[in-house]
C-alpha cells in the first residue's frame, strides 16, 4: 500500500495568493503558499487517487480489482469470498404442522416428492403453520430449499406395518392439521394402511389444492369431486408446482416422539433386491441410454449401457433396422419413460421420439448435430460423434471403478 500524501486544493492556493490592492483584493502569483493545502472549510480535500488504492487487492486470477467494503487490510494478500448471503426463511412458531411423507427414491427427493411439499408449503403459508418432513435419512440443505421447516428420522424399517407404527407416534406427538403423500405405488400404499390405522379420512388422488378445497377425479375420470380438505391426502404427480420460493431453514423439534414398542408382524418382510436394469421393464427403469441413427458399432453401444449399469433403449429408426428389438423403443409409438435420467446416443430428436420422453428429469444428448431437437431439449450436450464418446466413456468408468465396478 502506498504512502498517504496529501492532494493539492486549487482553491486552497488560490486564496493564499490573494492581497490587496487599489482598493480591491489581486491575485499575486508570485507568492507561494505554505503549508498543507486544505480546503476552505479547513478540512483535507479527499484524494480519489489515493482512496482507489487502498481499495486494489489481488484477485484469484492474479489481477489486481478493487474491494469497496473497506476491508483491505483484512484481505491483502488473500483470495475473496465474494459469495452473496442466502437468505432463509425461519418458522419459528408455528401455529400448526403439516406431515409431508415422501418416498425418497435412494434417499433422495424426487419431483413427486417436491411437489407434495409444494403443495403443504402452500397450506402451512395460508395460516402460518410448519411443513415437517417425516421419512429416511435425506440432505437437510435439499429439504429447506424443498420448503420444509422440520424434518423428523425414521429408522428406515423395510416393514410396511413397523413404518406405518412409526408414522402414527409422530402424528400422535404433532397432532398435524393435514398429511400429503404423493399417489405413488409407495406413498398410496402407506396412506391407505395410515387412514385403516388411524380411522381419519383419506382423499386420494387430489389434482387441484388450495388452502380450503380440493379437486379431485372421481366417476372412472369422468366427473370432478369439489369439496373440502381430508386430514390425509396424496397428490397426483404434476398437478401441484413444487416450491420456487427462498430457501427454510430445518430447525430442531421441540415436541417429543417416542418411538412405537416392537410388535408382533403378521408378515415377514425381506431385503429389498435391485431389478437388473438389462431385464427391467422400460417404462420403470430410472436410468436409460438409447441408440439412434447416429449409432453404428452396437458391440459399443451394449457395453456403454453396461458399463453405466441402465436400460437400454432405441429410437424407432434402429428398431426398424433390426438392431435393436421393438421391446426397447422410446416414443410416441412404443414406452413413454418415467426415468430420471435419459441419454441420448446419435439421436436427432423427432416429434414422436420426444414424446416418449414424458416426465423425465434429466437429459443427456450426444450428437454432432448443435442445432438438433435434442440438444435442444437436453440439460447436458456433447457435440461430438457417438462412436467416439462411447469407448472414451468406457475407459473413463473403468479407470474410476475398475474393471469389476464398471
Amino acid at each position: 500500500m502506498s504512502a498517504l500524501r496529501l492532494r493539492r486544493d486549487p482553491r486552497a492556493e488560490r486564496a493564499a495568493r490573494l492581497v490587496p490592492g487599489n482598493g480591491r483584493l489581486r491575485y499575486d502569483m508570485s507568492a507561494t503558499p505554505e503549508g498543507p493545502m486544505t480546503s476552505p472549510s479547513g478540512r483535507l480535500r479527499r484524494d480519489p487517487r489515493a482512496e482507489r488504492q487502498r481499495l486494489l487487492t489481488t484477485g484469484r486470477d492474479g489481477r489486481a480489482r478493487l474491494v469497496r467494503s473497506g476491508l483491505v487490510g483484512q484481505m491483502a494478500g488473500s483470495a475473496t469470498s465474494t459469495a452473496p448471503v442466502v437468505k432463509k426463511i425461519r418458522v419459528e412458531q408455528p401455529e400448526f404442522f403439516i406431515i409431508v411423507v415422501p418416498d425418497l427414491p435412494e434417499g433422495r427427493l424426487d419431483r413427486s416428492d417436491r411437489q407434495v411439499l409444494g403443495a403443504a408449503r402452500k397450506l402451512a403459508d395460508a395460516g402460518g403453520g410448519a411443513v415437517v418432513v417425516v421419512g429416511e435419512t435425506v440432505d437437510e440443505a435439499s429439504l429447506g430449499v424443498a420448503g420444509a421447516d422440520r424434518f423428523v428420522p425414521l429408522s428406515g424399517e423395510t416393514d410396511p406395518d413397523r413404518r406405518v407404527a412409526e408414522l402414527v407416534a409422530v402424528m400422535d406427538a404433532l397432532s398435524p392439521r393435514h398429511v400429503l403423500l404423493a399417489e405413488s405405488e409407495e406413498g398410496a400404499d402407506t396412506a391407505r394402511r395410515l387412514a385403516a390405522r388411524t380411522g381419519l379420512g383419506l382423499l386420494p388422488g387430489v389434482e387441484v389444492l388450495g388452502p380450503k378445497q380440493i379437486i379431485r377425479p372421481c366417476g372412472a375420470g369422468r366427473q370432478e369431486w369439489v369439496g373440502g380438505l381430508a386430514p390425509l391426502m396424496t397428490l397426483a404427480p404434476d398437478r401441484v408446482p413444487a416450491w420456487e420460493g427462498d430457501a427454510h431453514e430445518i430447525l430442531p423439534l421441540e415436541e417429543t416422539v417416542e418411538k412405537p414398542g416392537p410388535r408382533s408382524a403378521r408378515m415377514t418382510v425381506g431385503a429389498v433386491i435391485p431389478a437388473d436394469p438389462a431385464t427391467m421393464n422400460l417404462g420403470d427403469a430410472p436410468f436409460v441410454v438409447s441408440a439412434g441413427r447416429g449409432v453404428t458399432d452396437f458391440a459399443s453401444f451394449r457395453a456403454t449401457v453396461k458399463a453405466l449399469h441402465a436400460t437400454p433403449g432405441a429410437s424407432r429408426v434402429v428398431c426398424d433396422s433390426g438392431d435393436m428389438p421393438r421391446s426397447t423403443q422410446v416414443g410416441a409409438s412404443g414406452t413413454i419413460l418415467d426415468a430420471l435420467c435419459y441419454v441420448a446416443l446419435g439421436i436427432a430428436g423427432a416429434p414422436q421420439h420426444l414424446q416418449g420422453l414424458g416426465r423425465v428429469e434429466h437429459v443427456v444428448a450426444v450428437n454432432t448435430d448443435l442445432h438438433a431437437a435434442m440438444v435442444a431439449r437436453a440439460g447436458l450436450a456433447i457435440i461430438a460423434d457417438a462412436q467416439v464418446v462411447m469407448p472414451a466413456l468406457c475407459d473413463v468408468l473403468a479407470a474410476e471403478y475398475g474393471e469389476k465396478g464398471a
